[in-house]
């Protein structure tokens, strides 16, 4: 049994030279890596994925017209929930405050 130990002992000695040898030449590349290719400016900032949109009020009119077309795409009972969820029974009791956020949700349904 003892050439088996000297025989595992060995390969422990193996692997423990490889993962040296391979963090050190790993580390070397990264090192050429960086000496090559420095940043040459600074890192862009990435666009925001929802632009704030105009600051145009939405009116009574705009609303009634997606929720209209919403509801005859097959989507009546969402649009009365819609229209419950901001705090009326019918759009005309719609608060003028909630138009724009109405009107984002009904435009996501189906969608």
């Amino acid at each position: 049994m003892e050439p088996i130990f000297e025989v595992i002992n060995a390969l422990n000695a193996l692997i423990t030279a490889l993962t040296k040898l391979t963090e050190q030449t790993t580390q070397k590349e990264m090192d050429k890596f960086e000496q090559i290719y420095p940043p040459t400016e600074e890192p862009q900032q990435p666009e925001p994925v929802n632009p704030e949109p105009s600051t145009k009020p939405v009116t009574l009119a705009e609303v009634r017209a997606v929720l209209a077309n919403k509801s005859r795409a097959g989507f009546t009972e969402e649009v009365k929930q819609l229209v419950m969820k901001h705090g009326a029974e019918k759009l005309s009791g719609v608060p003028e405050s909630e138009y724009a956020s109405l009107m984002k949700e009904a435009e996501s349904l189906g969608g």
